[in-house]
């Protein structure tokens, strides 16, 4: 993969995005207890050799930003940085925020290796997504782990 640009997230995209969300649980994401349609949101797309290789989507209250989707098919390159980076820049966000779940280790890891902090740790929330807001949502997550919490991460700016 040559150079990588960084462009917004248009409906021309959404073929495409729709087949990589499909494999995260769908467009229709969940956390702190409400629903969230990842691809209504606006976002960023990192094109590599005239291709698609990395997507990332917020929803911005001034400059409180949560990252609603994030997915890289080129990893370990500084895409999923360099999508970050897009948002907190187009945004202006002084607090960029987003939740994840107990299993999900490489985010977890891949988060906090760009400065993000736990901020909140919810017991059980997932548990209580899939009997209320996403009863497809998988019980059993990355590595066999059985998905039941929501974690919160925020970097702030400064």
């Amino acid at each position: 993969m040559g150079q990588v640009t960084i462009r917004a997230f248009t409906d021309a995209d959404r073929p495409w995005a729709e087949r990589l969300v499909d494999g995260f649980g769908g467009r229709l994401q969940v956390r702190l207890g409400s629903s969230v349609d990842a691809l209504a949101c606006p976002g960023f797309v990192a094109e590599g050799d005239g291709q698609p290789v990395g997507i990332v989507t917020y929803d911005a209250e001034g400059d409180d930003v949560e990252v609603v989707y994030i997915e890289v098919t080129a990893k370990h390159r500084g895409v999923g940085t360099r999508l970050l980076d897009a948002v907190e820049a187009g945004t202006g966000a002084q607090r960029l925020w987003l939740v994840t779940t107990n299993d999900n280790l490489d985010a977890l890891r891949f988060y906090q290796r760009r400065g993000f902090r736990i901020r909140e740790v919810r017991p059980g929330a997932s548990d209580e997504a899939r009997l209320t807001l996403k009863p497809s949502m998988a019980e059993v997550g990355n590595f066999g782990i059985p998905i039941r919490d929501e974690i919160v991460l925020e970097r702030l700016r400064g």
